[in-house]
């Protein structure tokens, strides 16, 4: 998982309340048994015309030009403003992989749902909740002005706007801790691997019979 400690990035303002996960990436798009692939068809049925369908080239499609992620002010865009009850919905995890793989690294939302607020912090994603007030400020500053980003400073637990001033946020210790270090569940536990080696050689000591049904 990338780990995530100081980013700046051009700001897309997505003005819709509660997005849901099919939204987010389509139920077609979920046959996938790989990890990968899931940016082309984020906002799959908003940002085109045309229906899509699994394997299809994204060059053959028709972008929909009033879309926000198909404006060209917002091209390259890292960071996702958004309103309240982002992600809800399905359960789906896909959700925050498609948005990672198409570059977003922050979302800024009043709120979010909680399995879709859960899964982005394990897949390197960071959902900051701001109140209404201030993300409403940040829609007015992203639509006035081209190109509009902002730095987020996860150690500081501050969002820098273009003119230097700064808002904080919150974020739990333990996620925050996961996030700068870029550990998953998986980089977690590996963090222990010689005490985990230790234990299975001194258990193999002990019954030797084990190894026949382990794998190496």
């Amino acid at each position: 998982m990338k780990n995530f400690t100081i980013h700046t990035g051009i700001v897309a303002p997505m003005d819709r309340e509660n997005v849901d996960t099919d939204a987010i990436i389509p139920k077609q798009f979920l046959k996938s048994i790989r990890k990968t692939g899931f940016g082309q068809n984020l906002f799959d049925e908003w940002r085109y015309l045309d229906p899509g369908f699994p394997g299809q080239d994204p060059n053959s499609r028709r972008p929909n030009p009033d879309f926000v992620l198909n404006q060209s002010r917002y091209q390259g865009a890292t960071v996702l403003l958004a309103r309240k009850n982002f992600g809800c919905g399905s359960s789906r995890e896909h959700a925050p992989w498609a948005l990672d793989q198409f570059g977003f690294r922050a979302i800024i939302a009043p709120s979010y749902a909680d399995i879709f607020f859960n899964n982005s912090f394990k897949n390197g994603l960071l959902p900051i909740v701001l109140t209404e007030p201030q993300v409403d400020a940040l829609f007015n500053e992203a639509l006035a002005f081209p190109a509009y980003a902002l730095t987020i400073d996860l150690e500081r637990q501050r969002v820098v706007k273009p003119d230097g001033s700064e808002i904080p946020f919150e974020v739990q210790a333990f996620r925050k801790y996961c996030l700068l270090n870029g550990f998953d569940d998986i980089g977690l536990t590996l963090r222990h691997a010689d005490k985990i080696k230790a234990f299975e050689t001194a258990r193999l000591a002990q019954k030797p019979w084990l190894a026949k049904s382990m794998i190496s």
